[in-house]
């Protein structure tokens, strides 16, 4: 496919028909309360769906209660495999790449703010961490899986913040686009895919051409389920390069709100680290990640460790090295990574399970002022773009 700036403007005046519409129908019966009350029983994919559930939400949960009928199974079980082989960094990339590269985008920003959830960072980065840890499972697609409603319940959120703006007249959708359009959720599947994949090359992290493209593969298959039109989605990861590269031009920037947002993680990871004396090290690895231009305007503070920080990635080429090496070491790795993603995930959800709500309001503040065999290496796509 052939990114331009006319296919871009395109994408950013449509959303996702039938997740918009459901949302209509609820918001104009009242019964969106009833619909968040009865869906937080619905946790796993094939429980049968609770009685009193709105006609139809019913129906949009029986028309998305299955994965794309063109999903290539082997390269899913692959893309699981990658994710146990580095679920720790791709963790960290998520954390300190993924989600400040949103806030740099100064319309996203907006809309991440727009929800009374990210006035509790910690939520939005459980729900997060949670979302791909469920994708991620061997049962992830089968009955008793939890991947598939949480799917159905963020494609519904998103079409509830685009109800709101619209509806409040909040949002300038002729200079701006649809709120939360395809263009944007293109973008936020290139940061939860590609961005996630330049971050782990820029740790040092050891992966395989087959590994890298089958992960990339997963987030088509969960952008699909998340209402995200593939046929204007890259297909491979050069095509993928060529529309992040574009998107970034068109719209990164400096914004109160992204800072603002940039600052509540940076404040809640350094919660989570115990004690202070490593609390700088979150704030050297997002500029590490995002570079300095983003992080300027992110408004990261520098910090004595930002040198120390580059020597992040000899030191996990070591342990990647010990890593293909020998299959105990491998083995143990596997485990170390596994333990601190779910301490990780646990620190953020304190225990409880995260559930996927349509807000019946925004924020009243809205706006503020400005194990595959890693050979074959995986080399990121050259940038395409001066």
């Amino acid at each position: 496919m052939t990114c331009t700036e006319a296919s871009m403007n395109a994408l950013r005046h449509a959303g996702d028909e039938l997740a918009d519409a459901t949302v209509a129908a609820l918001f104009e019966r009242g019964d969106v309360g009833r619909f968040n009350t009865l869906m937080r029983y619905v946790s796993t994919a094939g429980a049968p769906l609770p009685p009193g559930l709105p006609d139809v939400a019913r129906e949009y949960l029986e028309a998305t209660g299955a994965p794309p009928s063109w999903v290539d199974w082997s390269e899913m079980e692959k893309a699981r495999l990658f994710f146990i082989d580095n679920n720790v960094h791709i963790s960290t990339a998520l954390s300190f790449a993924s989600m400040p590269a949103c806030y740099v985008v100064p319309h996203v920003a907006r809309l991440l703010s727009a929800t009374h959830g990210l006035k509790y960072p910690s939520k939005r980065m459980a729900e997060t961490g949670q979302f791909t840890v469920h994708l991620m499972q061997p049962d992830a697609f089968e009955a008793g899986g939890r991947f598939l409603p949480a799917a159905q319940k963020v494609r519904l959120l998103h079409a509830s913040i685009r109800h709101h703006l619209r509806r409040e007249n909040r949002w300038d959708v002729d200079a701006l686009g649809t709120p939360i359009c395809q263009e944007d959720m293109i973008g936020g599947q290139m940061f939860f895919s590609l961005l996630v994949l330049d971050s782990l090359h820029r740790l040092g992290v050891h992966m395989s051409q087959e590994g890298a493209e089958a992960y990339y593969y997963a987030w088509r298959v969960v952008g699909a389920m998340l209402g995200v039109d593939q046929s204007a989605v890259p297909e491979t990861l050069e095509e993928a390069r060529r529309f992040l590269d574009l998107y970034m031009i068109r719209h990164m920037g400096p914004s109160a709100e992204g800072a603002h947002l940039t600052r509540q993680l940076i404040d809640l990871y350094e919660d989570v680290v115990p004690g202070t004396f490593f609390d700088p090290v979150v704030s050297a690895l997002i500029r590490y990640l995002v570079g300095d231009t983003c992080a300027d305007w992110l408004d990261v503070p520098h910090t004595r460790w930002d040198t120390l920080v580059k020597a992040v990635p000899r030191l996990l080429g070591v342990l990647e090295t010990v890593e293909d090496r020998s299959p105990l070491g491998a083995w143990a790795l596997d485990r170390l990574g596994h333990l601190t993603t779910v301490l990780e995930l646990s620190s953020l959800t304190r225990g409880r399970v995260m559930h996927y709500a349509v807000p019946e309001q925004l924020r009243p503040d809205y706006g503020l002022p400005g194990a595959t065999p890693r050979t074959h290496r995986w080399t990121p796509p050259p940038a395409t773009l001066a």
